[in-house]
């Protein structure tokens, strides 16, 4: 049922209610609770396998939910179309893309969800140039994409989703195998998002310099949520469990550059 417009302000942004989903026969969400309201930074935490990837995919449709109920901005998943308020950041491949392609195109098809058959206008192309600068990458806007480190290569993905200006963004594992330097600079570009009003959904191993952000971290363990409140750092060490610290240049399932959102 459609919200009425005088309640439209205290929809949830994210809302998974009992969720459930499996990957072939192996169950991964075990009936999770996840809500994310207008303005939060919510970090999903849990060790390997605890299903924080498979919950970010679920929300933007990459993996079906076979039970449970999902929202997104208080329309039901399967009435939601306005994709274009969202910008979704995967995993990234550890080595080069494959993609034959500038930085500025690939940061550019962030913003095709908002153009007209595929024509960015004089206001596209800034925000592009605004997405880029923001993730400091505006001198390699004509490098080859295969041509960048693999902090860089992150850079750009934040950036192609950056330049839709979403209302929602959701990232997974931003930060894992980059190098400090890099994550400064990500952490920087996430600071001046949530400053302008963005909504955040995060998948970490471990909060790093994006901790003083954190609204909230919602802990996940064999596919179910173990603790839903302050991040582990204000609550002591070892709070937390079913949360394993990772080291960030661990490896991990990567998904390759992709151009669409949910594609």
């Amino acid at each position: 049922m459609e919200s009425k417009p005088t309640q439209a302000l205290d929809q949830p942004v994210i809302s998974l209610r009992g969720a459930t989903a499996s990957l072939g026969s192996r169950p991964v969400l075990r009936g999770i609770d996840l809500t994310v309201r207008k303005g939060e930074v919510v970090a999903l935490l849990g060790g390997n396998g605890s299903g924080k990837s498979t919950a970010v995919r679920a929300v933007v449709g990459q993996v079906p939910l076979s039970g449970g109920a999902l929202s997104l901005f208080g329309s039901e998943f399967k009435r939601f179309r306005d994709w274009s308020r969202i910008g979704y950041v995967p995993q990234r491949t550890t080595a080069a893309s494959g993609v034959p392609a500038t930085v500025r195109e690939v940061v550019s098809a962030g913003r095709l969800a908002r153009t007209r058959f595929g024509f960015l206008r004089k206001a596209d192309k800034a925000a592009v140039e605004r997405a880029l600068d923001l993730v400091d990458m505006g001198s390699y806007a004509d490098a080859s994409v295969n041509a960048l480190s693999g902090g860089q290569h992150q850079r750009v993905l934040i950036a192609r989703a950056l330049a839709g200006e979403p209302e929602l963004l959701i990232m997974d594992e931003p930060m894992a195998g980059v190098d400090l330097a890099n994550q400064e600079v990500l952490a920087s570009a996430l600071r001046s998002q949530v400053a302008a009003g963005t909504t955040v959904l995060l998948v970490l191993h471990e909060l790093g310099p994006l901790e003083p952000l954190i609204d909230r971290a919602v802990v996940l363990r064999d596919g179910c949520v173990t603790h839903d409140g302050p991040p582990p750092e204000a609550l002591g060490q070892h709070a937390l469990p079913g949360h394993d610290h990772v080291h960030p240049h661990a490896a991990h399932d990567a998904e390759p550059l992709r151009t669409g959102l949910l594609s």
